[in-house]
């Protein structure tokens, strides 16, 4: 039905599927396609990425795209490859364009079904593989826009109050790399410092898919769950349930229960560990069971602090047992994992699906891999790609999440040895990770000066004041910090530029 938003005199001609009802500051539209003709031209489209890899950020209808381009295994890892249109503007769920008052035009999903949102200079739509979501449509300061979008989202598909702490995990020093001995000297060196959480990552299990302890750690993961809690921490594991390499016992012994391809094989839903990866099919009861008993077993260890990584491969497109969507399909196995890892356990999803994993993790990964180097020389295109940058761009561009979950920017560095960030670049990261409210890093005091070790313990003691001055500015307990350099790429390898 043809339809026009009346925004205080700015009146904008649209084609909706029934009604708008007035909401927060906006209109609700029901499900179905939605196309809104806006009088701006060419101008700012806000394209959101679907997954915590995939790109966000602002681009002019009339330049470059935000997206992977060129890379079909990137794709199918940190974007949505059964929906991604890397010649045009759009995105998941959300979009937004500026209007000539400087006001922002948004339209918004507030639900399932792999909605995506795009613009032109003319139009400014959204549609979904599967019409099941309301819209919700606004027009005024960006800020509020996103903010009443996410806590419409938040109305519909709940809000958890978790809260992580300050967090210390394994991944940016050890890597794979670890064994119960250094995990215990670790644990010691991290006696009497400011963290609430000591998480193990990737190296513990066997083989991703078999979710035992692997030949280092002979104790078993209660005894070094224990050696974690004795030193006064919250044991953290990291865990990628909804994947299985092809060695795997799982993927070798029950091939049936995997996401399948048109051909009846297993699907490849990814690439990593030096080989291809599946996804579990998570609508089949002997699957529900796995998991229950892989999840009974990590909180039997003593895990109250988890991290789920490649959940996004639970919400592929492929062919399940079960006939129903593939956000569905996610969004119910993450519900199943929540009934049995209870309330008191923390959920933080990695390359989770954005808008689905609302209101079931506690908190969310919201950009790509940190690394201990500024930009990726290996992938100098691909925005999803690990780097310090492109971690700072995509997190920055997604604060109007924390309404939603608690949102990890990753890592911060204190370190200056095996480090190729300097001073400055390694204060923006922990500007952001200050903005965005969790702190976290990797760095063994063992590999700390002792002016490092000071500024590492201070850093977790604060609670900061945040004020937003501009879109990319900040105010951070009075010390004024502008991030636009670093994400509009005007000032891409110069973050001593930042700080006013």
């Amino acid at each position: 039905m043809l339809h026009t938003f009346d925004f205080g005199g700015l009146r904008i001609p649209a084609n909706v599927s029934g009604p708008p009802q007035p909401a927060r500051g906006g209109f609700v539209v029901p499900a179905g396609p939605i196309a809104l003709l806006h009088p701006f031209g060419d101008t700012e489209f806000y394209r959101h990425g679907w997954n915590s890899w995939s790109p966000s950020g602002w681009a002019r209808t009339d330049g470059a795209t935000i997206g992977i381009k060129n890379s079909p295994g990137r794709l199918l890892t940190a974007d949505d490859a059964a929906n991604e249109t890397p010649h045009a503007h759009s995105g998941a769920a959300v979009g937004a364009v500026t209007g000539t008052d400087g006001n922002v035009l948004l339209v918004g999903a507030l639900g399932l079904g792999s909605p995506r949102v795009g613009a032109d200079g003319n139009v400014l739509w959204g549609r979904g593989e599967e019409d099941v979501a309301d819209w919700f449509v606004a027009y005024g300061p960006e800020t509020q826009v996103f903010a009443d979008y996410a806590d419409l989202v938040s109305e519909r598909l709940g809000r958890r109050s978790g809260r992580a702490g300050t967090v210390w995990s394994s991944w940016y020093s050890y890597f794979e790399g670890i064994d119960e001995e250094l995990v215990a000297r670790t644990v010691a060196d991290l006696s009497g410092y400011p963290f609430d959480v000591f998480q193990l990552d990737d190296g513990w299990e066997p083989i991703v898919g078999d979710w035992t302890a692997g030949p280092d750690f002979p104790s078993g993961m209660a005894a070094t769950a224990r050696t974690i809690a004795d030193a006064g921490f919250t044991p953290g594991l990291w865990l990628a349930p909804l994947i299985a390499l092809p060695d795997s016992q799982f993927a070798r012994s029950r091939p049936d229960l995997l996401v399948q391809d048109d051909d009846g094989r297993p699907l490849i839903t990814g690439y990593n560990w030096g080989s291809h990866y599946y996804s579990l099919d998570t609508t089949q009861a002997e699957v529900k069971d796995h998991l229950r008993e892989v999840f009974e077993n990590v909180v039997g260890w003593g895990f109250r602090y988890l991290k789920l990584d490649f959940m996004y491969a639970g919400a592929v497109a492929g062919n399940r047992h079960a006939p129903v969507h593939r956000e569905t399909a996610y969004r119910e196995a993450v519900q199943h994992i929540r009934s049995v890892v209870g309330d008191s356990v923390y959920l933080l999803g990695c390359g989770v699906p954005m808008i689905p994993s609302v209101g079931v993790f506690d908190g969310a990964r919201v950009g790509p891999d940190v690394g201990a180097f500024w930009d990726n020389a290996e992938r100098p295109d691909d925005p999803s790609g690990v780097g310090a940058r492109n971690s700072i761009v995509a997190s920055i561009n997604r604060i109007w999440m924390k309404r939603l979950y608690e949102v990890d920017p990753d890592a911060v560095y204190f370190r200056s040895a095996r480090n190729l960030l300097d001073d400055a670049e390694r204060q923006a990261l922990r500007d952001t990770a200050a903005i965005l409210e969790f702190r976290s890093t990797s760095d063994p005091v063992a590999w700390l000066n002792a002016a490092e070790r000071e500024q590492l313990a201070e850093y977790m003691e604060e609670t900061s004041v945040i004020e937003q001055t501009g879109r990319y500015a900040f105010r951070i307990d009075g010390r004024d910090v502008d991030l636009t350099p670093i994400v509009t790429g005007t000032a891409a390898t110069d973050a001593a530029s930042l700080v006013v």
